[in-house]
């Protein structure tokens, strides 16, 4: 079996009870479990999911009729991702209601039994057979696809890995899976021992733009921690008492996505200037690096915050200062703060963990690390109204006020991966 998106978890979903005449998987951009991608940090993702439905909703359409509503989808589906509430934007975008939308919505706390039927991570250890798996650094199933990986590999069964610097609808990675797919097929179903076998993990450093072979995922890192200071200051030394930095976000006028993990052609490395020259976004920005700086692996973020509310979202993201001033992002993640996800101290300060998308990145000398901090990257995940309303229903918006700490008592930081760079007569893969 192959496939990519959908088509990778209809595999998992008979890869643990198929019959022995099932021998080999090639499954692109795709998971075991999609809850981690339908509610992303707690959050839900909403670019991806109406986008989803939209399109599944006119699948039926034929000739003329498919073409109007391919030219007219992105616009009603751009108008439809601003309408609250949440339960009537499907209707907005496709004309209709669509069921298994409308289900998602109701069933928003990913640990809901519902989930259970759907989540076919619990049996990774019984899939007998050799996979292959592709990825790319700015997919949509990225970390639940690493983790696939590293649980076929902890069970001992035979798996290989390719990531490269692709969004999930891209020409490059359908074409990379198709001649992977064929010539994993040719090893395992004709038993053709290819000449050159391929690393068991390959991946694709950015920054750097050379692939590299790995004995596995995630390759030895050191866990460094790069910490928030005053006056917009991001470096590796412990931050000195100072008070913390504020910014207002109203979800009335959401924080917008640029770039990253979203559909569409606007997905993948942008230059975030525009969206960093908002009041409520603010930026940690490092000197200039003298030496190379390589992280490969899983990245997170540990913040001190308070909020006016109790209900609010925490957006991180990673990017690279170029000499010239382009702030690229590279890597980002969400996490929703509600009553009982966090326990605050007596001065109502909590200690929100981010886990970014996990990368491969090669920061060269001259340029800078940035890191952004604010509550929202709309419509890649729903607004948080504030109000605590629940999911499907939302329309009542609540501005916050917002204090990110980075002090000594409130040692705000993101933990990067930080490896041995290769020279370039010592790359591989």
């Amino acid at each position: 079996m192959a496939g990519a998106s959908y088509l990778g978890f209809t595999q998992w979903a008979v890869a643990a009870e198929a019959p022995a005449v099932l021998k080999a998987l090639a499954i692109q951009v795709s998971a075991s479990d999609f809850r981690e991608v339908i509610h992303l940090g707690g959050s839900f993702a909403l670019d991806a999911n109406l986008t989803w439905a939209e399109a599944t909703a006119r699948a039926s359409d034929r000739g003329l009729q498919r073409l109007i509503a391919l030219l007219r989808g992105r616009h009603r589906l751009e108008v439809a991702m601003r309408h609250l509430p949440l339960r009537d934007t499907d209707l907005a975008a496709a004309g209709r209601h669509v069921d298994f939308y409308q289900t998602w919505l109701e069933h928003a706390d990913p640990e809901d039994p519902y989930w259970r039927e759907v989540n076919h991570s619990r049996r990774l250890a019984e899939v007998a057979m050799p996979v292959t798996l592709l990825s790319g650094w700015y997919d949509l199933f990225l970390p639940r696809q690493l983790a696939d990986y590293k649980a076929l590999r902890a069970a001992g069964r035979t798996v290989r890995l390719t990531v490269g610097p692709w969004k999930h609808v891209a020409a490059g990675n359908m074409l990379v899976g198709a001649r992977e797919s064929l010539a994993w097929f040719d090893e395992h179903l004709r038993g053709n021992t290819p000449r050159r076998p391929m690393a068991s993990v390959r991946v694709y450093i950015m920054g750097a733009r050379r692939w590299r072979a790995l004995p596995a995922w995630p390759p030895p890192a050191v866990a460094t921690s790069w910490y928030l200071g005053a006056g917009g200051r991001l470096a590796p030394q412990s931050p000195s008492d100072s008070p913390p930095s504020r910014y207002r976000y109203d979800p009335a006028d959401p924080t917008p996505t640029v770039g990253g993990v979203v559909l569409g052609r606007h997905a993948g490395s942008r230059d975030n200037r525009q969206l960093e020259a908002r009041s409520d976004v603010l930026t940690f920005t490092s000197a200039v690096l003298d030496a190379v700086l390589e992280i490969i692996g899983p990245v997170g973020a540990a913040l001190h915050i308070r909020s006016s509310l109790v209900h609010t979202d925490v957006f991180v993201r990673l990017c690279d200062v170029e000499p010239g001033g382009r702030s690229i992002n590279v890597c980002d993640g969400i996490r929703r703060v509600a009553p009982g996800t966090h326990r605050p101290d007596p001065d109502g300060i909590l200690i929100v963990s981010v886990a970014l998308w996990p990368t491969a990145y090669r920061f060269r000398p001259g340029h800078r690390l940035r890191l952004q901090v604010s509550s929202g990257a709309h419509p890649r995940v729903a607004r948080n109204v504030g109000s605590g309303e629940p999911l499907a229903t939302g329309t009542s918006l609540r501005v916050a006020q917002q204090e990110v700490f980075h002090d000594r008592m409130h040692p705000s930081a993101v933990i990067l991966p930080v490896t041995a760079p290769r020279t370039r007569r010592h790359a591989s893969g």
